[in-house]
């Protein structure tokens, strides 16, 4: 079984900054994606942003230059880089890991709350 844990969130000024985690851990298939969703009050879970193995990331453009994606493919662990936060930053950030053989594999962890406040 495949779990992800997050870590990183909280409570952050407009213009701070925050790193979230995600680690992973059980049958991981080497080949794979990792990334970051976010689901705001009353709004549909979107992704933030997501990088593969080989290291091909994509970003929303909501966020393009102020996140950043990384990942250690031998810890199974991918970051969020989150600088000069802004409210509409505010929401429960999800740690999403993906693969495909044969069928989908899709998992997610618990979410953890970043809220941008003063």
């Amino acid at each position: 079984q495949v779990q992800l844990v997050e870590s990183g969130g909280g409570l952050v000024q407009p213009g701070g900054s925050l790193r979230l985690s995600c680690a992973a851990s059980g049958s991981i298939f080497s080949i794979n994606a990792m990334g970051w969703y976010r689901q705001a009050p009353g709004k549909q879970r979107k992704l933030v942003a997501r990088i593969t193995s080989s290291g091909n990331i994509n970003y929303a453009d909501s966020v393009q230059g102020r996140f950043t994606i990384s990942r250690d493919n031998a810890k199974n662990t991918v970051y969020l880089q989150i600088n000069n936060l802004k409210p509409d930053d505010t929401a429960v950030y999800y740690c999403n890991l993906n693969w495909a053989i044969s069928r989908e594999y899709n998992y997610w962890g618990q979410g953890t709350q970043v809220t941008v406040s003063s």
